[in-house]
């Protein structure tokens, strides 16, 4: 099957407020493709593990959790065995408590295996931090986008304001490095740029412009 005849999938990746999500919405509706955000189905499952007191490092029990679970991502909203948690899995309790979740192996192999038939069947804009890696590795295009960690930082207080939620600047930035040792210390894959990947640096750059480099590259 050619690119012709099918959608097309795109891989975008990156660390913690590099604005993968803004900017995958936005490719995805400029080339009408579906968003995976791989990033929000991890948020599901650690939601889930909250409610149902699942530590975040015990194995076995996540692993129980997801035998079933049921994730989908629909017209911009997440289900959670059928039931819309756009807005819980945004929450800080979740936020606190993803990167743990996102680092056991059992977790990553079922939400590799979900994320590949969702992108069969849909094709779309998929973004996480080992889509181009681990889970697409033939993409049709492959991204990385970065920032620098000042940079991510205010952009991530700005939405946490935007939320009602206050939080200093340097806070932000510590939870940001936080994350980035974390995300590229771990055993399983580890955040790296894909080979054959272009790499972004959207510091100082629009959303607009950003986006308007991801077309350009996927319309050759």
């Amino acid at each position: 099957m050619s690119l012709v005849d099918r959608p097309i999938t795109i891989a975008l990746d990156g660390p913690a407020g590099s604005g993968k999500s803004t900017v995958a919405r936005a490719v995805a509706e400029r080339l009408s493709l579906p968003h995976i955000d791989t990033g929000a189905m991890y948020r599901a499952v650690t939601l889930k593990a909250l409610e149902r007191g699942v530590g975040a490092l015990d194995a076995d029990g996540l692993q129980s959790l997801l035998d079933g679970t049921d994730i989908d991502l629909r017209d911009g909203k997440v289900f959670l065995d059928g039931r819309d948690v756009s807005a819980e899995v945004r929450g800080g309790p979740v936020t606190a408590s993803v990167s743990q979740v996102a680092t056991n192996g059992p977790v990553r192999e079922w939400m590799v295996d979900r994320q590949r038939r969702l992108v069969g069947e849909r094709g779309g804009v998929v973004e996480g931090r080992d889509i181009a890696t681990v889970v697409l590795p033939q993409a049709d295009f492959k991204f990385f986008l970065t920032a620098a960690p000042q940079e991510r930082a205010r952009r991530r207080a700005a939405e946490l304001a935007l939320e009602g939620v206050l939080v200093s600047l340097e806070d932000v930035l510590i939870g940001i490095e936080a994350r980035d040792r974390l995300d590229a210390g771990r055993e399983v894959s580890p955040l790296r740029v894909a080979e054959g990947a272009t790499v972004i640096d959207s510091t100082g750059r629009s959303v607009d412009d950003v986006v308007d480099e991801i077309v350009a590259v996927t319309r050759g």
